[in-house]
């Protein structure tokens, strides 16, 4: 028989598109077929190719290069990287309403799509600010708007999002299945990357519509990425939920099933979370490495586009082609770094490169905009980061889907994000207004004190246990 045993053994609800059959809850011995399992990751990165070009379009260098050409303050470009770390707070509910849905699908549909489609209001903007029906203060404020409420709709889904994949994709080869997944993402941001930078900046009709036809054509292609997910294996979170799973010594998962079929789904979250998440002292470890990191990395992290833009006074084609050289060393790196993680886990990883991140800004002073500078330290910065930060985004979403328990595994997620994104969006919110004040250092005195916070937050990192690993 061609058939796998799903890593998780938790039951699964196979739901067949276009048949309106009641969920039910396979059996605890119930696989996936092989090819069921090969189809999913294949729409899977498809998904993911498509959402990249969906994300060069609403955020990154082309939406910062845009607020520039409208004027936007360093608060702005705070808030614009605050809010989509801040919303992620709302991920606890989004998470508690997942678990009641009956299909990981229509829920994505009904919070990403809708999230996607808000940005055709930018573009109806863009058009208004060219007949002059609309000022440039009016789009900023309408940016922020859209960026606010199409990232609380992401929030709403992404843990969902992530504990469908999670129950997907078999333990095994996660590192090498999301290394590869994320390299055809960064492939995709290679290549179209500087192409929509040069398409910007040499628009017959001035960067402003350029921009706006790049994010048309972003929205456009958001949407159909999401349609891929139409071919991954449906699940069903309440039939998961309506068993109880513990993991013995020898890592296989033993379903019992619970005496009251949806009483887990009906608990207030409240009491799962008392009595899960916070008794679970290697996740509360974890997630006190993962708020201090996020808050260290994002006291800087907003504001190195605004130092190139703005500071140095770049052309926003040379920006693209950094960051263009930035994807292309992720994708070198990813693959190696997947298969790295598989072999000897994902805290040492996090803990050695972590070390070379929390260097990284100190790298940027000094940097200049002569022509050494331009033509070869900035673009071996980016080459830089792109490696390194292949293998701390790579190996903190493995170690979240190896700490996180099968039961309510949504909910775990939606802390962590809630977690990192208000610390997040805290770093971001403390740099902009450092940045306000000269006798700070401006720029390049937060990129030193964002240097000595990163290293200190790896400490807790040190004591999280990383499950099958010691």
């Amino acid at each position: 028989m061609d058939f796998v045993q799903v890593e998780t053994t938790a039951p699964l609800a196979l739901e067949i598109p276009q048949i309106s059959l009641p969920p039910t809850a396979l059996s605890p011995t119930s696989r996936i077929p092989k090819d069921a399992i090969r189809t999913s990751l294949k729409a899977s990165t498809a998904d993911s190719v498509l959402a990249a070009v969906y994300s060069l379009g609403t955020g990154g260098i082309l939406l910062s290069n845009f607020l520039v050409e409208l004027g936007a303050s360093p608060v702005v470009f705070g808030m614009l990287c605050s809010i989509p770390m801040l919303v992620n707070l709302i991920q606890p509910l989004g998470a508690y309403l997942s678990e009641r849905s009956t299909s990981r699908f229509q829920y994505s549909l009904r919070t990403h799509g809708i999230g996607r489609l808000l940005w055709l209001a930018l573009v109806i903007g863009i058009v208004g600010v060219s007949l002059e029906a609309i000022n440039t203060h009016q789009l900023v404020i309408l940016t922020l708007l859209i960026v606010l409420f199409s990232n609380l709709l992401g929030g709403l889904g992404t843990a969902s999002w992530l504990s469908w994949v999670a129950m997907i994709v078999p333990r095994r080869l996660r590192g090498r299945y999301f290394g590869t997944r994320n390299s055809a993402a960064n492939l995709t941001n290679l290549v179209c990357v500087p192409m929509a930078g040069l398409a910007v900046s040499h628009w017959y009709g001035g960067t402003l519509q350029g921009y706006g036809v790049i994010l048309l054509i972003s929205i456009v292609l958001g949407i159909a990425g999401l349609g891929c997910q139409y071919f991954q294996v449906d699940m069903n979170p309440r039939s998961q939920n309506t068993y109880y799973d513990k993991l013995t010594q020898t890592g296989e998962i033993q379903p019992e099933v619970a005496k009251d079929e949806y009483s887990e789904v009906t608990q207030s979250i409240q009491n799962q979370l008392t009595n899960s998440v916070w008794k679970n002292s290697n996740f509360l470890r974890f997630l006190l490495y993962f708020s201090f990191w996020n808050l260290a990395v994002n006291l800087s992290a907003p504001f190195f586009n605004l130092y190139m833009l703005d500071t140095l006074d770049l052309d926003v084609s040379y920006v693209t082609i950094y960051n263009s050289l930035q994807a292309g060393a992720t994708l070198l790196m990813l693959i190696l770094w997947g298969k790295l993680a598989d072999k000897i886990g994902n805290r040492p990883i996090l803990i050695c490169i972590g070390i070379l991140v929390a260097a990284t800004p100190l790298l940027w002073l000094g940097i200049g905009a002569n022509h050494l500078d331009i033509w070869l330290w900035l673009p071996l910065l980016h080459i830089l980061a792109g490696g390194t930060w292949a293998a701390i985004d790579l190996c903190s979403n493995n170690i979240q889907l190896a700490i996180a328990p099968i039961k309510n595994q949504s909910i775990y997620f939606a802390i962590a994000a809630a977690v990192a994104g208000g610390s997040g969006a805290l770093g971001a919110t403390i740099g902009s207004f450092i940045v306000q004040f000269a006798q700070f250092g401006g720029l390049l005195g937060l990129f030193a004190l964002s240097s000595l916070f990163r290293l200190a937050a790896l400490v807790p990192l040190i004591f999280v246990k990383e499950p099958m690993r010691g």
